[in-house]
């Protein structure tokens, strides 16, 4: 959408949004998670194609997606402005998938890794231009990681739904324990960071729809906070909201031990919460 010809959009658009294909995103290597300048992919330019050659790690919809947006180098020796981005679809020769991840959490989503073995690649799949890969993979970032952050915020609003309807009705000491003083303050302390949180995550989605109209807007340190403290929020609560069920809580009958763990991605994936510190302290330095 963002660096698309009128060709590709009329091409890819119409399948995606009407859920008829499924995409991709794959940057991230094994030598390059949040140095994403470390990457070895290559696409070597080859009459009217590229061939490329590497590997992708931790990819969401790996296997599923019938186009993925792959990151690759182009100029070994120029950096970031060396990296080029491609659209690949799914039965290319010389695309596969490799190893798929059992994880933790969000075992709903397939994780996996692909391969890239001599895959030619027509150049008209070539997204933007020549070197505008880096510059492709911030931008996208800026405006997917508010949903990052709106996931952690709903998985936390659910725990903490849950966990209320619980303490309404436990019974300790004669009475629910909604009705302890130390639970009141959990309880207050979770809405009011969670409700913190939403703020942040709807400013930043405010701020994305403004820049359709208004290019020069900046958004890069509101996405990267709505991310970092909701995400940050959301382990805090649903940590919370396990605590406040007790015994249960840790049990798989329950729904917070799958929150627990499906919660826990939400600070590493789309950039750490190390990386979006760095790049909130350089736009507020700026």
């Amino acid at each position: 959408m963002l660096f698309g010809n009128e060709q590709q959009k009329q091409f890819y658009l119409p399948r995606l949004a009407k859920g008829e294909w499924l995409a991709a995103y794959a940057l991230t290597e094994p030598e390059a998670g949040s140095d994403a300048g470390s990457m070895r992919t290559n696409a070597v330019r080859n009459g009217e194609s590229y061939v490329l050659n590497g590997s992708k790690h931790f990819i969401t919809n790996g296997g599923l997606a019938q186009v993925t947006v792959v990151f690759a180098r182009t100029d070994p020796q120029a950096g970031t402005k060396g990296m080029s981005a491609f659209l690949v679809e799914k039965d290319l020769p010389g695309f596969s998938v490799g190893k798929v991840e059992h994880k933790m959490g969000i075992r709903g989503s397939q994780t996996t890794e692909l391969v890239f073995t001599d895959c030619e690649v027509p150049e008209q799949s070539l997204l933007g231009r020549e070197g505008e890969g880096f510059k492709i993979a911030m931008a996208t970032l800026d405006r997917t990681r508010p949903c990052v952050a709106a996931q952690a915020l709903g998985i936390a609003q659910g725990a903490l739904e849950y966990a209320l309807e619980y303490v309404k009705t436990r019974k300790q000491f004669g009475k629910p324990i909604a009705e302890q003083q130390g639970i009141q303050f959990m309880v207050a302390e979770m809405a009011t960071e969670l409700e913190a949180a939403r703020l942040l995550v709807y400013r930043a989605a405010m701020l994305i729809d403004l820049s359709r109209t208004d290019p020069d807007l900046r958004f890069s340190k509101e996405s990267a906070m709505a991310k970092m403290y909701a995400s940050e929020v959301a382990v805090r609560v649903v940590d919370r909201a396990l605590q406040l069920l007790g015994g249960y809580g840790y049990m798989t009958e329950y729904p917070l031990e799958r929150m627990y763990r499906d919660v826990r991605i939400t600070p590493i994936y789309e950039g750490t919460n190390q990386i979006q510190r760095l790049v909130i302290a350089r736009e507020a330095l700026r």
